[in-house]
Order: structure tokens, then sequence, then C-alpha cells
């Protein structure tokens, strides 16, 4: 039994979960797989409903689950309240309630929106990376940390860099385990020429490396990995990294591919997951049928893959997104006008995506 809690959250996130899961459901059925979803409030709707952005009873929900397909939250309604009362409080106290020490990133140029890309096409051809972010330690979690004041009268911020061996150790098992299902590719980015923290990052991950000998290992530094991603995407395969440096690095190589409404991410802590488009709420569209739900429908893709070893169900929601591309339909966020190319909404991407998961499962 697939226990999952659905958080559609606010703005766009209602339409584009709606799409997604109705591809979810089919598969599953079709597979005979036994599974219950779970529906809660998160975000605004949340705030609005019980004065908070998350409940006692939705966090249950997602502790009992097995995983949690997330919509999106926050929208410029919610943005006069204190910080903790905002919508964005909901996904970072799941990430930290649920223990998800795990971001993962993949980003992927389609052939056929290689357009879309900003690089020329004979750059970015052939990309198909995933960035493994450590997602609950380093500078954003690190203490002491804070504002203070100095005698002469000014202040003082400052952030505390820190990583322990088993924070580091299970993020590298998970890089190197995803890796094996890939081209069997890591590359560790760090400082460790500066940085006493990521030069015990770079040791860590070199002894995981040790139990996986069909992996290949290498290293980069952060600055060097930033300009690599532009001049040569296509080269990386898994990049595992820092809190920090996976923020960074994984939002460049979100525009390599050309749009955000494409790309899908899970955070996990083992097989626990919450899986979420890495797109927002844009509450400018909520409600005109206008979202992009193929982020949504392929982190579904990842969720099966990941939460449930199920890599044979994952493979035919990902190759009908690629169907759906290759005979032209187009949200707005990937339309260029192109002659051939079909701009549908919301609603139609998620029937196409269905009706080619119809076509190309076997009886």
């Amino acid at each position: 039994m697939m226990k999952l809690a659905l958080f559609a959250g606010d703005g766009i996130g209602v339409e584009v979960t709606k799409e997604a899961i109705k591809v979810l459901k089919y598969l599953l059925d079709l597979n005979s797989i036994n599974y219950e979803i779970e529906e809660g409030l998160v975000g605004g709707v949340s705030y609005d409903a019980y004065g908070k952005p998350i409940t006692e009873e939705t966090l249950k929900i997602a502790k009992e689950s097995d995983a949690v397909i997330f919509g999106a939250v926050g929208g410029t309604k919610w943005e006069p309240l204190p910080i903790e009362l905002r919508p964005e409080k909901a996904l970072l106290t799941l990430r930290y309630d649920l223990g998800l020490y795990a971001n993962l990133r993949p980003a992927k140029v389609y052939d056929d929106l290689i357009d879309a890309s900003p690089l020329k096409k004979e750059i970015v051809g052939g990309t198909d990376m995933m960035i493994i972010r450590e997602l609950t330690g380093g500078i954003y979690f690190g203490k002491p940390r804070g504002i203070e004041d100095l005698p002469d009268g000014t202040k003082k911020g400052f952030n505390t860099l820190v990583y322990t061996t088993k924070e580091i150790e299970r993020i590298a098992k998970i890089a190197f385990d995803i890796s094996m299902k890939r081209r069997k590719k890591v590359l560790s980015v760090d400082k460790a020429n500066v940085l006493e923290s990521t030069e015990l990052w770079r040791n860590v991950v070199a002894n995981v490396s040790k139990n996986y000998p069909e992996v290949e290992l290498s290293n980069m530094y952060v600055d060097n990995c930033s300009m690599q991603l532009i001049k040569q995407p296509a080269s990386f395969d898994v990049i595992v990294t820092t809190n920090m440096f996976g923020d960074i690095l994984s939002d460049e190589a979100s525009m390599v591919s050309g749009s955000i409404g494409m790309l899908p991410s899970a955070s996990l802590n083992g097989k626990k997951g919450m899986y979420e488009p890495i797109h927002g709420s844009a509450p400018d569209i909520a409600g005109q049928n206008k979202a992009n739900p193929l982020a949504t429908i392929l982190s579904c893709a990842m969720m099966l893959r990941y939460s449930f070893d199920k890599d044979n169900l994952a493979d035919y929601i990902e190759k009908s997104v690629e169907n759906v591309i290759k005979k032209g339909y187009r949200t707005q966020d990937i339309y260029s006008g192109a002659a051939g190319l079909k701009l549908v909404g919301t609603s139609q991407m998620g029937e196409a995506v269905l009706s080619e998961l119809k076509d190309i499962m076997p009886a």
C-alpha cells in the first residue's frame, strides 16, 4: 500500500497537482497498485482557514505517509504577514520535521525544447544532470548565528558553516546510489582550498566512494563549477554539494533548460520524500488554465523512482512527457509561436500526457 499525502497549496499549485494526480492514478490503477491519498491544506490557504501556514493535523498526515506530493505556496496576499506566519513557513516546517536532508534537482534539455534555452544549441544539447544538495545542514543552519552590537556602535552579522562526518556520509551515499541508476559519474563540489568544513566534505565523500568502485568520482571547486555549468553543461551527470552551493548551482542549472516550468524536484530522507515542481505559486496566472503541469507530473515520476523503486513506471511517465513535447504541445511558458506548435492550457497538457501514457503502456 502506497500512502501518499497531497498538499496542493496556493496559486497554480492546485491546478498542476490536479493534472499530476490524474496521470499518477491512471498508472497505479492500471498496474493494480494499492494506494491511499490524503489531502491537507498548506501555505496561504491553511493560514486563511486556521491562522497558521501548516497545522499539526497536516504534519501528522505527512509523517504517516510514504511520500508527499507538494504543489506551491505563497502569494502577494500573504506577504504582509510576519515571517513565522507566511506560507513559505509550511515548506520549511515539512523539510525540518520530516528530516528531508537531500534535495534532488534534475536539469534536462529536451531536444524539441532546445530553442527555449538562453544558451547556444551546440552547448546545451544532450544536457541531463542531477544536482544533489544537502538540505538541512551547512551555513543555513549552523550556530552560532545572528547580528550583534559592537562597542563602536556598529553591528556584526555572522553565520557558521559546519558539517559533520555523518551529515556528509548520508548525502554522499544518496549521490552514489543515484549515480548507479544513471551514468555512474559523481562530481563533488566544494571550496576545499579555503574552507576547512568543505575540506572535510571532500575527504568524507572520497571515503564513501570506496564502497562504489563502479562510480567515477571527481572534485571541483564551486567557482569553477559555476563556470563549467554554462560552458559545458552536457558534461555533468550527478553533482553533490553543500546546502548553500547547491542552492545557487541548482538555480543556475535550471536556467540552462530554458523553463522553470519543466523542472521537478525531490527532497529525501532515505526512501521517504517530498516531491514538488521548482516553480512557485505564480499568482498572476493562477486559475487561468495557463500553468505548465509537466514539472509536477515529472515530480511524480521521481517519487515512483526514488521512494518506491518503480523505475519502469517512472520511465513511462517521462517517456510520455517527452512524446508530448515532440508532438508540439506547449503551455505558454514554452511556446515560441513556431509553426507546428500547439498552444494548450494546464488541463489540456495533462490530458495530452495521459493520452500518451495510455498509448505506450503495455496492455
